[in-house]
């Protein structure tokens, strides 16, 4: 048994613990997230990201959820990496490149007295085509079409940010029993390579209220390519504007987001929570 540091950190409250894979690797980073997730009997979080060296870009970043899957990509986490890159690894850039299962992704770092407050990330082109999601339904895109999850009709939107995602627009997601509903919806039929699921209440023009049900974790308190998915289905079901800043409030903070109709940025906070030694 061997001693890691961790950095545990958090966007929005979407929180993992990360570890720096420049120098040394980490051979089951899928038993490390099963274990160290764990908020009871050990570190805690929605998973473990690892920060290694990348020959296409300044690093590449691999996550794993808590159930010790391996997620594409991660729109909070990637925030958390660019922070890191710059606070810890010294990498004093504002744009930053990080390599991911999605592709190359490009940040730009807001720096206030050399910390790293808030980023924005270009998250890439949303796809729409249900074979690509992928989403079992007809024609080339799913918006606003019906699916039935446990008895009862939902009008749903489908998109992908690298990894699949349901969009559920209606009441406050507050009143949900998400931890049975959102189960429903990861292991639905429809979806071969199951689901996030994002809940959403639109409050006004370019604002929403959501709750997102994330594969492999279960409800998390935020979700950067769920708030992505969510403001590009309100865009097409015409609840928020093309080209304009969308406030989506999650339940550990808000994000904000700008669909172009070619490409989907992001902006929100990256923090620090604690740094600690854990045996792998």
């Amino acid at each position: 048994m061997s001693k890691r540091k961790f950095y545990k950190m958090h966007g929005a409250g979407n929180d993992y613990i990360y570890f720096d894979c420049f120098d040394a690797p980490i051979y089951d980073p899928a038993a490390a997230a099963k274990k160290l997730s764990d908020r009871h009997f050990s570190v805690g979080g929605d998973g473990v990201v690892l920060i290694q060296p990348s020959s296409v870009a300044d690093a590449k970043m691999r996550m794993f959820n808590a159930d010790g899957s391996e997620g594409k990509m991660c729109g909070n986490a990637i925030r958390c990496v660019g922070k890191f890159l710059y606070e810890v690894r010294g990498l004093k850039k504002h744009i930053i490149a990080v390599e991911t299962l999605s592709g190359v992704k490009t940040l730009r770092l807001t720096v206030k007295g050399g910390e790293v407050n808030a980023v924005t990330v270009d998250m890439g082109r949303a796809e729409l085509d249900p074979a690509k999601i992928p989403a079992l339904f007809e024609g080339d895109r799913a918006v606003d079409v019906p699916l039935t999850v446990g008895g009862k009709e939902y009008r749903v939107t489908c998109v992908s940010m690298g990894n699949p995602h349901c969009v559920v627009f209606g009441g406050n997601p507050d009143l949900l029993d998400l931890e049975k509903i959102g189960a429903q919806f990861e292991t639905h039929a429809a979806f071969p390579d199951r689901v996030n699921t994002e809940f959403i209440q639109v409050l006004e023009k370019n604002a929403l209220k959501m709750r997102v049900w994330e594969r492999g974790s279960g409800e998390t308190l935020a979700c950067g390519t769920g708030a992505c998915a969510a403001a590009v289905a309100a865009v097409l079901n015409g609840y928020c504007e093309k080209d304009a800043e969308i406030s989506v409030h999650l339940r550990g903070g808000t994000l904000t987001v700008r669909y172009t109709g070619e490409t989907v940025f992001m902006t929100g906070p990256a923090e620090f929570a604690f740094t600690g030694e854990v045996e792998l």
